[in-house]
């Protein structure tokens, strides 16, 4: 490791022979430094707030630092889609970075040297905006100030530096929020450690572990819980330092998976957007273990609910937190939601004891209960079989599984505070930040008029140009209703509509559709998997580029061509 640097002081002196990334034109301290000042340049005289978003990490972090040396708040947007920039316009002044054209994204400056100097920056007024990830709601801005950061990394150095002596830092998690941010850029910058400046995914990521002479994986449960027992993991796991897993609960039986594949048992931090990190556990074994505090974290529990105070807050209060605990040894065991105590006709049930009784069964990988509202709230449950329940669903269909798993909530349920509606999946959704979310979990219950498209988690997009994103093609969409009846599949005609579709949103295209050339079908899709979406836009010929492609191979592809803007209707 090299010398500790404080997020404060990173960029207020050179030190050539630090080098800060495994590839790319910002390799070394001194060359991040340089790129940083020609990013300062550009925000030079515009104060306020500018959202940000940069697909590379090393570009990112210039990016960020010269914004903050230049006295702009910096608000980091999860993603580049129209919906998002719409909601972010009102409260920033412009946009910077991997922007649409037609937001005049600030770029920066081609400086031949960078001759300013550089005075530390002020840890309480610098600031950044995060947002929150959704899953309990609409997303919600955080303010989030240098020291606040800065003694989070602090934090997370005091209890893992010693286990990432040398260690590259790769991950699959989004630079653009809280986790990403901290442990892709903020704490590696500031020890000294090389980062990946890209994100990966599973195709990539196991030979680009294997190459490194150590290693280390910040990723979450969204990915770590899909990772291809076809792939070569033998070079990753001899290379592995540390696996971390953040934004949710990692399930026990992706815990026995990543020990399995990756030779390391999964770190989970504990915290939140508003929170940042509060505590830390190791996957070691299927027992669940307690969380344990991160250095400077008090905790307390009132009532039942867990209480902290930290420096990574933004008072010196306390701070109280829906999570319903217990003390066990030095730390505490999570026992659930406190906000996930509904009523439902005047009976008040627990969400997460519903959820604790279906993963109880042996039919059942995952389960997520809900409140749907309406003029009659009712409860729904989404589920992801286990091998036993999809055998069960291969010989009785859905009604078997559902009689089965409502039989097993009826041993302490009655028939009102059990859920009546329910849709099995292949996956639960996720967002961007690989988290399940509210929004997500209700659209699987979608009036049939709108469920002939699934949801797509955008994965990557660097508009205007390309996007990536994933999409299940789960049995219960209505596109499948007929075609076949014996042995479903996925129409051609749906595949066309549904990339068309997600070229419109990725790409704010809103005008007719042409003709398609060079369509091509290679396999056919079954119900249940889970598809990759490729598109790239060629604006000057106004056409998108598609193809669908799973672990199988390649399903579909073509060529789209939209009328010109001129042309809409």
């Amino acid at each position: 490791m090299g010398e500790w640097l404080p997020l404060s002081g990173l960029m207020c002196r050179a030190v050539p022979e630090r080098v800060v990334a495994t590839a790319g034109e910002l390799a070394t301290h001194a060359q991040l430094r340089q790129r940083s000042a020609q990013w300062r340049a550009a925000f030079a005289g515009r104060s306020g707030r500018w959202a940000l978003y940069l697909e590379d990490t090393l570009e990112f972090a210039a990016a960020l630092f010269g914004a903050w040396h230049a006295g702009v708040e910096v608000w980091l947007c999860g993603d580049t889609l129209p919906a998002t920039l719409d909601a972010l316009a009102p409260d920033v002044a412009g946009f910077a970075g991997d922007m649409p054209a037609a937001r005049m994204p600030l770029k920066p400056l081609p400086l031949a040297a960078d001759e300013a100097l550089w005075e530390a920056l002020d840890e309480q007024s610098t600031r950044l905006v995060v947002f929150t990830s959704g899953s309990t709601g609409a997303p919600s801005a955080i303010g989030k100030s240098l020291a606040q950061l800065a003694r989070e990394v602090e934090a997370l150095e005091r209890s893992f530096g010693t286990q990432m002596e040398g260690a590259v830092v790769h991950g699959t998690v989004s630079h653009q929020h809280i986790y990403g941010l901290l442990f892709r850029v903020l704490w590696p910058l500031a020890a000294g450690r090389k980062i990946a400046p890209r994100r990966f995914f599973h195709e990539e990521l196991a030979p680009a572990l294997a190459q490194e002479t150590a290693c280390i994986l910040v990723s979450s449960p969204a990915h770590l819980k899909r990772l291809p027992d076809a792939l070569d993991w033998s070079g990753a796991a001899a290379r592995l330092g540390a696996v971390f897993s953040s934004g949710g609960p990692l399930p026990l039986q992706a815990g026995a998976q990543v020990r399995r594949l990756l030779g390391q048992p999964a770190t989970e931090i504990y915290g939140s957007s508003e929170t940042g990190g509060i505590a830390w556990r190791r996957l070691e074994s299927d027992a669940v273990s307690p969380w344990t505090p991160l250095p400077g974290v008090a905790w307390r529990i009132v009532g039942d609910q867990l209480e902290v105070r930290s420096p990574h807050l933004a008072t010196a209060d306390w701070w109280r937190s829906q999570d319903r605990v217990r003390a066990q040894g030095e730390g505490f065991v999570l026992l659930g939601r406190a906000d996930r105590i509904v009523k439902i006709e005047e009976r008040r049930v627990s969400l997460d004891a519903l959820e604790r009784c279906l993963l109880a069964q042996p039919e059942v990988a995952e389960a997520r209960v809900l409140v749907l509202p309406g003029a009659r709230t009712q409860l729904a449950a989404v589920v992801v079989p286990a091998a036993q329940g999809d055998a069960l669903r291969g010989s009785s269909g859905d009604r078997a599984l559902r009689q089965r798993l409502d039989t097993a909530l009826a041993q302490g349920q009655d028939s009102v505070t059990r859920p009546r509606l329910w849709r099995f999946v292949a996956a639960l959704p996720v967002n961007a930040q690989g988290k399940v979310t509210e929004a997500g979990l209700r659209a699987l219950f979608a009036p049939a008029a709108t469920s002939f498209r699934p949801q797509i988690q955008w994965l990557e997009q660097t508009v205007p140009e390309q996007a990536h994103g994933e999409v299940l093609a789960d049995g219960g969409l209505a596109v499948f209703d007929g075609h076949f009846p014996q042995v479903p599949i996925l129409p051609g005609v749906a595949q066309l509509d549904w990339a068309i579709h997600f070229a419109r949103e990725a790409f704010a295209l809103r005008t007719p559709v042409l003709r398609v050339d060079a369509l091509k079908f290679q396999q056919v899709v079954r119900p249940g998997t889970r598809l990759h979406l490729e598109l790239r836009l060629d604006t000057a010929r106004g056409t998108v580029t598609f193809a669908w492609r799973s672990a199988a191979g390649s399903h579909a592809g073509g060529r789209v061509l939209f009328a010109p803007d001129g042309d809409r209707p």
